[in-house]
């Protein structure tokens, strides 16, 4: 098992990085996670969502969101902070790859599921 596809302690290096590499894999913050479960847990509660997975890896922090375990992911919300600068930190990809939106904050991103809920509701 790689560095990349291994399984990371939230907030901790992996075991295996050296002293130069400590610190370069990107991981979600415990706030940031809770944020994101608030919101997967009210599309699960409306039926539109059934899995996720998070993968930490050296550039980016990617959380995949699931309508069925074996599909490709319906959305993925990233956090790569290289880019917290230029366009912001956060971005959420739809299926095909295109970037559906993007910010420096986290709260004013997840606020895009806030319409499918809706009609997920409707």
């Amino acid at each position: 098992m790689d560095e990349a596809s291994s399984i990371h302690i939230l907030g901790q290096p992996p075991r295996n990085a050296s002293k130069a590499g400590r610190g370069s894999v990107v991981y979600f913050m415990r706030p940031e996670l809770n944020q994101i479960l608030n919101v997967y847990g009210r599309m699960v509660a409306a039926g539109e969502w059934r899995d996720y997975a998070i993968d930490h890896l050296r550039d980016q922090a990617v959380f995949s969101i699931f309508r069925r375990a074996s599909e490709m992911p319906l959305y993925r919300v990233i956090k790569e902070p290289a880019l917290s600068q230029q366009q912001g930190a956060w971005r959420v990809i739809g299926m095909d790859g295109q970037v559906l939106k993007r910010g420096r904050r986290l709260d004013q991103l997840l606020r895009f599921f806030d319409r499918q809920l809706v009609k997920a509701v409707d």
